[in-house]
């Protein structure tokens, strides 16, 4: 098993209950608040005896990842992997009477440039709180996926 119920437990009490509204706020702005983030949650970890290398590798992505927002680009790319056609159906006749439908396909573009996503990886038109979830949950799958790697194989 890579990851255990202990693992997350460790990072639910590092990334929220000993988190700062502080940290939180700025971790993304500046050096300061994601190092004292990184830090504070990568101690919790020293509960499973890791690795110097190990631990290493917590504390660098922990800080990698929240400073600069890295799961945003996880989200963005995985949202190429949807479908690049989207049906239309258009309940019109040639006369512009509704009494009839067809269908076509039309190419869309799945995710939009990473200028128009920047903020939680999902397109502007997706609803925030929806993003702001997903965003979530991306960033700790990949934090709690590189942990145990980590501890598992370092």
């Amino acid at each position: 098993m890579i990851v255990s119920a202990d693992q997350l437990v460790v990072h639910a009490f590092g990334d929220y209950i000993f988190q700062s509204d502080w940290m939180a706020q700025n971790k993304t702005k500046a050096f300061l608040p994601a190092a004292i983030h990184a830090v504070t949650y990568s101690v919790l970890f020293l509960l499973f005896r890791p690795s110097l290398a190990a631990f290493g590798v917590i504390l660098g992505t922990h800080f990698l990842i929240d400073r600069y927002r890295l799961a945003r680009y996880v989200v963005w790319a995985k949202n190429w992997l949807g479908p690049f056609y989207e049906r239309v159906i258009i309940r019109t006749d040639r006369f512009g009477n509704a009494d009839f439908q067809t269908e076509h396909w039309r190419r869309k573009n799945p995710t939009g440039s990473f200028a128009e996503c920047k903020g939680t990886g999902y397109p502007a038109q997706s609803p925030i709180w929806l993003a702001t979830w997903l965003l979530i949950i991306a960033d700790n799958i990949l934090h709690v996926t590189i942990n145990g790697l980590a501890l598992k194989f370092l």
